[in-house]
């Protein structure tokens, strides 16, 4: 079976549906080498304390995890390690921390999961400080470039086409026009998705630029059809006519998108004298149990991650790519950011369904 090692592993960056799945993973593979996982606390900043903050994790341990929301771990996706902010307010090169803390562990490898963002942070520590890694892809925008699938995604959009279901019985009840906006950094994949597996009759992604008239001239049509109920779902990351974001500021002066939903209600019911409605889902689409398709996915990422550390494959991701998982160069996968593709597959369903998108 090869030398013992001890595996650390971390999840960065906003939570999603699937880490624990894959965590499990991970420490169940890992046991068919006789290796022991170590679970760090809170991603890089758990390397950061002294002692760092870890613990062995056991199969009894994360097995009834399988299907549990968020990360046992816990994750954060605040403070650049290579600029830290520190009380003072001033900010400081911590990433020798982290490769300190990595190293008074004893760890022979590290896996990471998480976004583009934090991938591309954490291959930049690792390539800095010799450490062997290597990423598993999660997000529930699915922007990730070199992989069809990451961990979050299809739970997402389970929990969007749920909504859009639910929206449609009242929308009807009432002759309403209702607005969902989901979440969707820069990319439409969860409004897309959703949209069509949800029956929506507007679909408004940041990757198409729309005209409210062409928006107004749908519902128009429709209610002169006797059809007098509408869903809009419409991605976060949408901006208005006139090619603004709206954001929210939050807690520590951070600015947040969100608001597009109610800017286009407000906007449909001036144009069309619908009564509009509106519902976020936000955070809502991160939390709750994993889909089955999740399970599935973050499961073998979990194992060909731990299966590349066994034949000494590092710096690279692992990918789901034509129904199989492969390893690439996290370099290559992050370099390129998977936007929705005007000319989609699933764009061109939308458009043979009748589907309005904007433009």
């Amino acid at each position: 079976m090869g030398q013992r090692k001890r595996i650390g592993i971390l999840t960065s960056g906003g939570d999603c549906a699937g880490l624990n799945a894959a965590i499990r993973a991970v420490v169940r593979c890992a046991r068919t080498y006789d290796w022991e996982v170590w679970g760090i606390s809170q991603a890089t900043q758990g390397l950061m304390e002294r002692p760092p903050n870890a613990t062995p994790l056991t199969v009894d341990d994360v097995d009834r995890t399988l299907a549990m929301g968020g990360t046992i771990l816990g994750t954060t996706n605040k403070g650049d390690p290579f600029a830290f902010p520190m009380p003072d307010g001033t900010v400081c090169d911590r990433s020798q921390d982290i490769i300190y803390g990595y190293h008074q562990l004893g760890l022979d490898a590290l896996i990471g999961i998480g976004g583009d963002g934090s991938l591309a942070i954490l291959h930049r520590i690792a390539k800095q400080g010799n450490i062997p890694f290597v990423g598993i892809p999660k997000t529930i925008d699915n922007d990730v470039g070199i992989t069809e699938r990451s961990i979050g995604f299809d739970t997402a959009v389970n929990i969007a086409t749920e909504a859009l279901d639910r929206l449609h019985f009242t929308a009807a009840s009432h002759n309403r026009v209702m607005v969902l906006e989901v979440m969707g950094r820069d990319a439409g994949h969860i409004a897309l998705n959703a949209g069509i597996a949800g029956g929506a009759h507007v679909i408004l992604i940041p990757e198409i630029p729309y005209q409210l008239e062409n928006i107004c001239n749908t519902i128009k049509g429709r209610q002169k059809r006797g059809q007098h109920y509408s869903i809009v779902i419409v991605s976060e990351a949408v901006c208005t006519e006139s090619g603004e974001h709206i954001t929210k500021l939050q807690q520590f002066d951070q600015h947040r998108l969100g608001g597009i939903g109610q800017y286009l209600a407000e906007k449909i019911g001036d144009c069309t004298g619908a009564e509009t409605r509106v519902t976020v889902l936000g955070h809502i689409q991160r939390g709750g149990t994993s889909s089955p398709l999740d399970r599935l996915l973050a499961s073998s990422f979990g194992v060909a991650a731990v299966e590349a550390i066994a034949r000494g494959e590092f710096d690279r991701m692992v990918t789901w790519q034509h129904r199989e998982v492969l390893t690439v160069p996290i370099e290559e996968a992050i370099k390129t950011y998977c936007a929705v593709d005007p000319n989609d597959t699933l764009v061109k369903t939308a458009r043979g369904l009748g589907i309005c998108l904007g433009d």
